[in-house]
């Protein structure tokens, strides 16, 4: 018999653009090819790729770069101390599913730990079980 999550009530998110998720310490953005290629349609590109100063090979994999004080390069000011994603439409998988990553969801801890710095967990509307296993299931990044 498996053994019930801790989350199998449903948790609380709602995003509140504070853009906290897309800052801080050096890390990946991980994109798909189709992902890149949506990304360069959507900002008028014709050659569906994306250039350096957007995109870095890591190994086998592509990330998006960030800004030299960590911020994700799409990251803009939306005015009222908010901010915001420049592609929001075409946001990459990795973007999409926050906060329901399988990182935040081992334990309670780990929820507890991310939702310090995101605003919008613990808060808003409830997402049941059902939707939080799809997001979390949903990782074309790993």
């Amino acid at each position: 018999m498996a053994k019930e999550k801790w989350y199998q009530g449903g948790l609380r998110f709602e995003c509140t653009q504070c853009g906290n998720c897309c800052t801080g310490a050096p890390g990946y953005v991980w994109v798909t090819r189709e992902e890149i290629g949506r990304i360069a349609k959507y900002l008028g590109r014709d050659d569906e790729w994306l250039p350096r100063e957007i995109l870095r090979r890591v190994g086998f994999k592509y990330s998006l770069t960030e800004k030299e004080n960590g911020d994700c390069v799409f990251l803009k000011s939306l005015g009222n101390g908010q901010r915001g994603c420049g592609i929001y439409p075409v946001r990459p998988l990795q973007c999409r599913t926050w906060p329901f990553w399988s990182s935040n969801l081992r334990t309670p801890g780990d929820w507890a730990e991310a939702s310090e710095k995101c605003p919008g967990m613990n808060n808003g509307k409830s997402c049941d079980f059902v939707a939080i296993e799809e997001l979390r299931l949903k990782k074309s990044w790993d």
